[in-house]
């Protein structure tokens, strides 16, 4: 009987001895990767196309999938058809009973139209073709919430320990300007918001150019102020032409507008940007994007940039596009009035109500009168935080990449939460080459199966990095 106890007792020992010295049996982030493509795939099967939205489909699409994981989650319609939809993964207190700032990773459900005439395939089909899946949303910005979402699940199927809240966030309406969407939430469910401090959200992503690869974090983004100009006259018959009507009052405005080149105006972030692109750059362009405050100031070299790369070119001026036009409803009448409406972006140090005035001056007619459609407030993120430093790290492992922090010509969602302080980066863990960009609002929008599975290590690397605890 004392020798079975002594065995037993050894066994034992054996078994903790073994539990010790045995290394922890590794997450297996394999299944998260491969389900990523067929998620992605029906997600772009979802119609969510903006106008109208019906964002509220891509919610149960997503709900289906959290669930499936046994995670809850939330949503809310801030109008019908207009969903959002939200989960948190609780991060862990210390034992002061605090937790760092939360990290939500963020992505719109709405997608723009497309038109199936111009496309290889059916735009909604998500059908895979030479390793490219195909589909309106695939880059802008399904892809993204896709992977986002595997790594959000594989970080609450690993059970590691959370220093701050994780959330996983997909709203409406980014293509209209968010109002139903991110912008909603952030007025209507604040409290949404009260412990986040960073937000991961589209508008940045690695570039693969001959020399290496350069990770793209976007920091800050041009201001939109978009605008009506509505011109007034005397009604009559098109069969007798007047000296002056609404239609060619607003002809010569317009006119004026396209003529002017707006200021150059090299600011700080966009000279950091254009800096931190040098070594990728060919030929002269090496040494003018290092330089760029002298180089911008080359009526020539500004032109050929225009030709070549009208996205950088705006980045160094404010610049207003000409975009519908409306007149009248029969050809043999002069309309009573005629507008047009106008994009204009605005560098984040400029006053948009003094350009409104200086428009004005540019005009010149009282018969014109200017209204402002939208517009939103400028911010910028800082790179000396702990979430840019952990990018930084994941890039270099992953791509032996640099950061290089940029300004956005277009908006994202991401405004909303810098007006709240919250640090907001525009960052997607995917390396394009510059041509799979063409698609993004364009004709045959694509995101390579290697770009959409590496994305999701990619990205759960980084939530390792950040968010769990040593």
């Amino acid at each position: 009987m004392q020798q079975r106890i002594s065995r037993s007792f050894a066994g034992v020992v054996v078994l903790l001895l073994g539990l010790v010295i045995s290394p922890a049996r590794a997450f297996d982030l394999e299944p998260y990767v491969q389900q990523a493509v067929p998620n992605l795939v029906g997600y772009l099967q979802v119609d969510t196309i903006n106008p109208p939205g019906n964002e509220s489909r891509g919610v149960v699409y997503l709900g289906a999938l959290l669930e499936q994981a046994g995670i809850d989650y939330e949503s809310v319609e801030s109008a019908p058809g207009r969903g959002n939809i939200w989960a948190k993964l609780p991060g862990t207190p210390d034992a002061n009973g605090r937790k760092l700032p939360g990290l939500v990773l963020l992505h719109h459900i709405d997608v723009v139209p497309a038109n199936p005439a111009f496309w290889q395939v059916d735009p909604l089909s998500g059908e895979q073709l030479d390793g490219y899946i195909y589909g309106r949303g695939a880059i802008d910005t399904k892809g993204l919430g896709i992977a986002q979402l595997q790594a959000f699940l594989a970080l609450a199927a690993s059970g590691q320990s959370l220093n701050r809240d994780v959330w996983y966030m997909a709203t409406a309406d980014e293509e209209a300007g968010g109002l139903f969407g991110a912008g909603w939430l952030v007025e209507n469910r604040p409290e949404l918001f009260a412990d986040v401090g960073y937000l991961l959200n589209e508008g940045g992503s690695g570039r693969r150019f001959e020399q290496g690869v350069a990770v793209m974090v976007e920091v800050t983004q041009k201001v939109p102020l978009w605008l009506r100009l509505t011109s007034s006259g005397n009604p009559g018959h098109g069969s007798a032409p007047q000296v002056a009507t609404s239609v060619t009052q607003l002809v010569r405005s317009l006119e004026r507008i396209r003529q002017t080149d707006f200021p150059v105006n090299v600011v700080p972030a966009v000279a950091a940007m254009f800096e931190g692109l040098a070594p990728y750059q060919d030929g002269p362009n090496r040494s003018r994007y290092a330089s760029i405050v002298q180089a911008a100031g080359d009526p020539k070299f500004l032109l050929g940039l225009r030709m070549q790369n009208p996205g950088a070119h705006a980045l160094l001026r404010n610049t207003c596009s000409i975009t519908r036009l409306e007149g009248s409803s029969k050809i043999n009448v002069v309309p009573a009035i005629a507008s047009a409406e106008l994009d204009c972006r605005l560098l984040p140090d400029q006053d948009p109500q003094q350009f409104l005035t200086e428009l004005g001056y540019i005009i010149n007619d009282e018969r014109i009168s200017i209204e402002k459609i939208m517009g939103f407030t400028p911010a910028t993120s800082r790179t000396d935080t702990p979430l840019f430093k952990a990018i930084q790290t994941v890039a270099g492992k992953r791509h032996d990449a640099q950061l290089v922090p940029t300004v956005a010509g277009g908006f994202t969602d991401s405004h909303f939460f810098r007006d709240l302080g919250i640090t907001s980066y525009g960052y997607s863990p995917f390396v394009f080459a510059v041509s799979e960009f063409t698609g993004v609002h364009g004709n045959n929008e694509r995101i390579s199966v290697n770009n959409v599975t590496q994305g999701v290590e990619t990205l759960y690397q980084l939530l390792e990095e950040f968010v769990v605890k040593p």
